[in-house]
Parts: structure tokens; C-alpha cells; sequence
């Protein structure tokens, strides 16, 4: 009984780690594509002539960093 209940508990550790994984892969996904929203919305300000190059380049700076961190799977989705 005793190998029952540890398999029951490893199935359900295993199950649980897997809901943690996919949840932080779609938090940074929703990440990734609220920095690519803001890029965009500081190039078009700044095409615009409301904004300035400053800010496009730091939201480009933004989205490289998350980039770099987490990957550009969230750019395919």
C-alpha cells in the first residue's frame, strides 16, 4: 500500500510541476507580447511625431532583454 500512495504522490508532484511550467511559459509569452505591443505603440507614437526615439529604443532595449532571458517562442505564437 505504502508503494501505491508514493507513486500516487510522485504522479501528482509531477502533474503539479508541469501546471507551474506552463503557467510561467504563458506569463511570459503575455509578457513578451505586451513589451512587442509597446514597441509598437512607441514607434508609432514617434512616426507620429508624439514620441520620441528615446522611447522607441527603450522599448526595443525592453524586448531584447526579455528576449535574451525567456526566448522568442512568444513572437510565433
Amino acid at each position: 500500500m505504502a508503494g501505491f500512495l508514493d507513486r500516487a504522490k510522485e504522479q501528482a508532484q509531477s502533474a503539479l510541476n508541469q501546471g507551474k511550467a506552463k503557467v510561467d511559459d504563458v506569463q511570459q509569452q503575455r509578457a513578451g507580447n505586451d513589451l512587442l505591443k509597446k514597441l509598437g505603440a512607441a514607434y508609432y507614437a514617434e512616426r507620429r511625431g508624439s514620441g520620441s526615439p528615446q522611447a522607441t529604443q527603450d522599448a526595443l532595449n525592453a524586448l531584447e532583454a526579455h528576449i535574451n532571458t525567456h526566448g522568442d517562442g512568444f513572437l510565433r505564437g
